[in-house]
């Protein structure tokens, strides 16, 4: 059986230039632009700074990124005093709060679950200990399956067998001869 394996070329370095054709150039715009608002917000959200990037298309159509807001950022660089009430920082920061709380919500649930999974695991390991001292004939009946409990009766049985024939040895060594014997374990 023949292995078709791709040929690529990998990542390699394209030179800098206009490209000439137009959906190639779009594309590589969306592409690129895309990658540039990524690499911003990834600043914005590892080290805490304000950042505003703007760009225009070719056509001439803004794009822009903004954190917290590019009207904010903008407002700084211009050495203005942003609007007392600026509704984008606003929304921006209510929805941060907003996230926030819910996984601060989701934390205090996983949290509570961890405790009484601990408190579980506590309550298991006492039940593992105190059955681990007690003897399977010492468990009550009641906790016990169908199949446990056949299981059980068939090592009484053959504890019973066993007793019977230690009884019956003991009475010949003694000359007697065996006329008693155990009742045969028999459910009711």
């Amino acid at each position: 059986m023949a292995e078709s394996s791709k040929i690529t070329k990998g990542k390699q370095a394209i030179e800098i230039k206009k490209i000439e054709s137009e959906n190639d150039r779009m594309v590589t715009f969306s592409k690129r632009k895309s990658g540039i608002f990524k690499k911003a917000s990834e600043i914005a959200t590892l080290t805490g700074a304000e950042v505003g990037v703007v760009i225009f298309s070719e056509s001439g159509k803004p794009h822009s990124f903004g954190n917290p807001s590019i009207e904010a950022v903008s407002n700084r660089f211009q050495g203005v005093n942003p609007p007392p009430y600026d509704i984008t920082s606003h929304f921006a920061k209510a929805q941060r709060q907003k996230r926030i709380a819910g996984l601060n919500q989701k934390q205090n649930s996983l949290l509570h679950q961890i405790a009484a999974e601990k408190d579980r695991e506590k309550r298991i390991k006492v039940v593992a200990k105190e059955k681990k001292t007690q003897g399977w004939w010492e468990a009550p009946i009641d906790d016990k399956n169908v199949k446990q409990l056949r299981q059980m009766e068939a090592t009484l049985e053959e504890i019973r067998k066993t007793v019977q024939s230690k009884l019956d040895q003991k009475k010949l060594a003694r000359g007697g001869a065996s006329s008693a014997s155990l009742p045969p374990v028999n459910p009711p």
